[in-house]
């Protein structure tokens, strides 16, 4: 189930989603290929693909990689991306929990940044419906951390008066909660890990990535985005003067492997 009190249309994001959000950084497919989770050659399902930021990562080191998303603006944003990149990876425009891609198909489902947005139950059963016996799973989110008196704290702050009902202010970027996801669908072999990075944003840069973000072009009118754009670039002049700005973010992924045949229906958490 989404998050109560959040209906982003991320559809209404798409232009700044594709130029100011960071993608996910390439350690986290340089661990996965090193534990031998993920091979070249892999066939790979990306779940809420959005502008294919993890999609291609995967493509990037030899996967054949379906991209799975239901706003067609983010996906057209995410093949001229792949164009840019020299990568081809094909998309289709469908929910998470239900894809419509043949059962059994795939070594390897993803989901970046994208699990709580989901109908997460239904989501398990259909990412162990599309995978192979063994094959793996990977749900990963790389979030920005607020830090008191941090940027990002201030900025969280900002959206929480222009969207009070926003649910996500003051996360660590850990989700021990997706875990009880993929144990209750029958997969085994659980593992989790995380890193901190610092990423460089201009000041224009983090004005454009907070604008892409759920509680701001994905809930407000244009009027109201203006508004906390303008509000924004204020602060950020008033009281954090670096450009680049140095704003810390957590990767966090959890890994697992696909229930063996006959055991992907729920299970009772224990």
């Amino acid at each position: 189930m989404s998050p109560a009190g959040c209906s982003p249309d991320f559809g209404r994001t798409a232009s700044d989603y594709a130029v100011h959000r960071a993608g996910f950084p390439a350690e986290l497919l340089d661990r996965l290929l090193a534990s031998g989770f993920v091979a070249p050659g892999a066939r790979v399902v990306d779940f809420g693909t959005g502008t294919g930021s993890l999609a291609r990562l995967f493509a990037g080191h030899g996967c054949a990689v379906t991209g799975v998303d239901v706003a067609a603006a983010l996906l057209e944003q995410a093949r001229r991306l792949d164009r840019e990149a020299g990568l081809e990876i094909s998309y289709i425009e469908a929910p998470a929990e239900a894809t419509g891609l043949p059962s059994g198909g795939f070594d390897v489902v993803g989901a970046g940044q994208c699990w709580h947005w989901f109908d997460r139950p239904a989501a398990a059963r259909e990412v162990a419906r599309l995978l192979t016996e063994g094959g793996r799973a990977v749900i990963a989110h790389f979030d920005w951390l607020p830090i008191a008196g941090n940027v990002v704290a201030a900025t969280e702050q900002l959206i929480l008066r222009y969207t009070p009902t926003w649910p996500f202010a003051d996360r660590a970027g850990l989700y021990p909660q997706w875990l009880v996801d993929l144990q209750t669908a029958g997969f085994t072999g659980i593992e989790t890990f995380s890193f901190d990075v610092a990423v460089p944003y201009s000041q224009e840069a983090w004005v454009g990535r907070v604008r892409a973000s759920a509680p701001v072009s994905g809930t407000l009118e244009e009027d109201r985005v203006r508004a906390f754009s303008n509000e924004l670039t204020a602060m950020l002049r008033e009281r954090f003067a670096d450009d680049p700005l140095d704003v810390p973010h957590r990767l966090w992924a959890v890994t697992a492997t696909a229930p063996a045949a006959g055991r992907c229906s729920p299970r009772r958490a224990p």
